[in-house]
């Protein structure tokens, strides 16, 4: 399976919903705290996204907890 990375925040309700989906998956991830380094922050702006969970699997970035785009995603890898 290729990189999966998480952006989060400290307080998001959302990212922890996506990381717990995840564990529950067994998906490994890299999570990316957005409030903690700014170059997280930055490569979110980047990408042309202003909020936080967003998830990438290799070509996909899934923006909060999308259940139809993750099944997607995972079952491309």
């Amino acid at each position: 399976m290729e990189n999966v990375i998480v952006y989060t925040s400290t307080n998001c309700p959302h990212c922890r919903q996506v990381k717990s989906f995840l564990n529950e998956k067994g998906v490994s991830y890299e999570e990316r705290n957005i409030e903690q380094n700014d170059d997280f922050a930055q490569q979110v702006w980047d990408m042309g996204m202003r909020a936080v969970p967003i998830t990438v699997i290799g070509e996909y970035k899934i923006v909060g907890m999308n259940k139809t785009q993750f099944a997607k995603a995972l079952a491309t890898e």
